[in-house]
C-alpha cells in the first residue's frame, strides 16, 4: 500500500539501530498486547497488556514503554486471513500503522499473525490455565508468539549469511 509506513523485512533490518530491543504488539480492538525481545534479539518475552482507550492515549503509553525500554523497533502482528487476504482487522492494523508513524521515527514493520492467538490458548489450554487466567495473559503471550516468529526468522537470515 502506498502510504503503509511499515517497512518490508529488509529495510526495517537495514534502518534498526544496534543495542536496542524490539517490541511486538498483538492489536486487539480492546487491548494490545506488548512483548520485548533481549537486547541481543534472540528472545521474546511476554511483557503487559494495554486496555485500549482512543488512539492517542495508546499511542502515548506505547512510546512511553518503547523509550524507557530502549526499542529500536515495532513488529506489528498483521492479522491476515487463512487464505493471505486481509479482512476489516489487517486494515484496522495498517491504519494503526500510518497513526502511530505519525507519532514516532521508529521503524515499523509486519509480521503474519495467522493463528497466534489459537496458538497460544490451546498451549494454556494445555497447560491447565483457568479462564480468568487466560484472559489475562493471552494477549501479552500471543504478541510474544509473534515477535518471536519475526526473532526466529532473523536468527534464520544471521545463520544463512
Amino acid at each position: 500500500m502506498a502510504n503503509d509506513p511499515a517497512l518490508p523485512l529488509e529495510d526495517f533490518l537495514a534502518v534498526l539501530p544496534p543495542n536496542t530491543r524490539l517490541i511486538g504488539l498483538d492489536l486487539g480492538t480492546k487491548t494490545i498486547g506488548l512483548a520485548l525481545s533481549d537486547l541481543g534479539r534472540g528472545i521474546a518475552t511476554p511483557m503487559e497488556t494495554i486496555r485500549r482507550k482512543k488512539f492517542t492515549i495508546d499511542a502515548e503509553k506505547l512510546l512511553e514503554i518503547c523509550d524507557a525500554q530502549n526499542v529500536g523497533g515495532i513488529v506489528l502482528g498483521l492479522p491476515l486471513n487463512m487464505d493471505g487476504s486481509e479482512g476489516p482487522r489487517a486494515q484496522a492494523t495498517r491504519a494503526f500503522a500510518r497513526n502511530l508513524s505519525q507519532k514516532t521515527e521508529l521503524p515499523i514493520t509486519y509480521w503474519d499473525e495467522r493463528l497466534s492467538t489459537a496458538a497460544v490458548t490451546r498451549t494454556l489450554l494445555e497447560a491447565d490455565s483457568s479462564r480468568a487466567k487466560r484472559a489475562e495473559v493471552v494477549d501479552k503471550m500471543a504478541a510474544a508468539y509473534i515477535l518471536q516468529g519475526f526473532l526466529d526468522r532473523l536468527g534464520f537470515i544471521s545463520n544463512a549469511e
